[in-house]
């Protein structure tokens, strides 16, 4: 799987401001940004990103997912410490 395959499922299901997609094979680490996540709960974020994956996580494409969301004001702060992925 093509990052780019991964990133379209995530951007195909969610309506974000920027997403940030880093697969080496088997792990893969998300960073995305929308206003939407400020009014979620941290499990409830994680939750919303990791469904669009879900398939492929089952199908053991994906072994590992390591997902940060940030609102955009928060990204505007803390993209300096948490890219490049």
């Amino acid at each position: 799987m093509e990052t780019s395959e991964i990133e379209n499922l995530i951007n195909s299901a969610l309506e974000l401001d920027e997403l940030h997609v880093k697969f080496d094979g088997s792990q893969c680490k998300v960073i995305a940004i929308a206003d939407m996540f400020g009014e979620l709960s941290r499990v409830k974020k994680q939750q919303v990103v990791y469904a669009p994956l879900a398939q492929v996580i089952n199908d053991g494409v994906i072994h590992a997912v390591t997902i940060k969301t940030f609102t955009t004001s928060e990204w505007q702060r803390e993209k300096m410490f948490n890219l490049p992925l």
